[in-house]
């Protein structure tokens, strides 16, 4: 998702519907071809003197029906920097908005077929994306393995599209069952998503104004590890500062993740078949016991007289959800991750992303270890509030190194150090290290997310 507003920093997405013949013919100068393939538009850009490897850009999440462009590179000093180091770049907007997986595999190769035609076939080809491109990155090196040389996914939905769902099942029962279980709020099959999100805000309107609502939205924030940081330009509250972390929880739920748990799950549900997620069995007890914000909860919970060994018992004998089958089936194509890695991968994350949780970091490391490819993998971490929240240096700088994989064959972990990083980062000038208008210092950091509440992998079981 590309960045809308400054605190947020969700990515919106864009798209049009353009001719299907290139408007700029090969040459042997600079390049811009735009047009369609099918009704996925497409951007490409040749540098002069282009030096053979193409940078192929997976774009965000956008809403069901909003405005689709393509975008062959997030804009900005990254974009400038790649054509100017004499990289061609391309990207395609997708044929359809939403969870848009299945036409993005298909439209990206597919424009990758076409650049080989139309300019010349590269000799690299490094995946890359944002957000939703981030497992699109993810799923197209585990789809096509051989039309890649790398890929870096930037803050990536890699715990795989059945666990991210299930994480959002997770929220919206846990807020309808503690917050309003006799409300007509639908979880799953989700009839009319603009109303269902309308109750919701609602609903958390009024439970926000009250002690005992507030700690009930710590407890739904928890069982997902929402972080407790909102607004980067703010430090990061400390960890005993239960109110200011929950509050920035509840900027998140309300302002972020609501539209994904009680709005656009209804375009999933229709692209799939059915519902694709469960939480039959789930015990909510030990997802707070494993979650960072556990102390948050509790504090909550005992400022304001509730009891939350009730609240527990009372989520799980209601956890009885199942999943249409063969809508977790198509969740599953479009997709889980098997952890076979061929080729380098660096990974770049938030430390607080409110919407793709860090903890989708340690889904992807866990996955790609069990599968003996943890050589190939490599994940860095900006301390930060907010989703996909790099500046265009911090960017530059990881793909620095990227590169100096690709060339050498071998990670040079040295590089790959914060403070390195970091003076990589500085080293690009003030404008390279602003978003939208605010600087910041790079801040690159050691970090170890935590593992993800509820992992699946690719061959895991899925209820009947």
């Amino acid at each position: 998702m590309r960045v809308s507003a400054l605190v947020a920093l969700v990515l919106v997405l864009t798209a049009c519907s353009q001719q299907a013949k290139p408007q700029a013919a090969h040459t042997t100068g600079p390049q811009t071809l735009t047009g369609s393939i099918g009704a996925a538009a497409y951007d490409i850009q040749v540098p002069a003197q282009w030096n053979g490897t193409l940078f192929l850009y997976s774009h965000g999440y956008v809403a069901p029906g909003g405005t689709n462009r393509p975008q062959a590179a997030p804009p900005g000093d990254a974009r400038t920097w790649l054509l100017g180091q004499h990289y061609a770049i391309a990207g395609s907007a997708y044929s359809s908005t939403g969870w848009a997986l299945e036409d993005a595999f298909k439209d990206q190769i597919a424009l990758l077929d076409f650049f080989a035609a139309h300019v010349a076939k590269p000799q690299r080809v490094v995946a890359w994306g944002a957000s939703l491109g981030g497992i699109v990155t993810a799923g197209l090196i585990q789809l096509y393995p051989n039309r890649f040389a790398a890929a870096m996914p930037l803050c990536g939905v890699l715990s795989g599209g059945i666990a991210t769902w299930n994480a959002e099942l997770d929220s919206a029962y846990a807020f309808k069952t503690l917050i309003a279980p006799l409300s007509a709020l639908q979880v799953i099959h989700i009839r009319d998503p603009e109303s269902n999100r309308k109750l919701a805000t609602e609903l958390f309107a009024a439970a926000a104004a009250t002690p005992r609502g507030r700690a009930r939205l710590a407890l739904v924030a928890a069982v997902i590890d929402l972080p407790g940081w909102f607004d980067p330009r703010q430090a990061e509250p400390a960890a005993g500062d239960h109110a200011a972390r929950a509050a920035a929880q509840r900027s998140w739920e309300s302002q972020v993740d609501f539209n994904f748990a009680f709005a656009y799950r209804s375009e999933l549900e229709k692209r799939a078949g059915g519902n694709p997620s469960w939480n039959e069995g789930v015990d909510y007890g030990a997802l707070l016991a494993n979650s960072p914000d556990r102390a948050d909860v509790r504090s909550l919970y005992a400022s304001a007289g509730l009891n939350l060994s009730t609240d527990l018992r009372t989520l799980n004998a209601g956890a009885t959800i199942k999943p249409d089958y063969g809508a977790a089936q198509y969740l599953d194509r479009f997709i889980s991750f098997d952890g076979n890695l061929s080729i380098p991968v660096l990974s770049v994350h938030t430390t607080g992303d409110g919407l793709v949780i860090p903890p989708n970091e340690a889904a992807y490391a866990q996955v790609v270890g069990s599968a003996n490819s943890a050589a190939m993998l490599r994940q860095v971490f900006v301390h930060r509030a907010g989703h996909c929240a790099f500046t265009p240096a911090e960017t530059i700088a990881a793909l620095q190194v990227l590169l100096k994989r690709m060339d050498t064959g071998r990670w040079d972990d040295a590089a790959l150090a914060p403070s390195t990083l970091n003076s990589s980062a500085l080293s690009l000038g003030a404008a390279a290290n602003q978003i939208v208008g605010f600087s910041f210092d790079p801040s690159f950091v050691t970090y170890s997310p935590p593992r993800y509440p509820r992992p699946h992998f690719k061959g895991a079981p899925i209820p009947a």
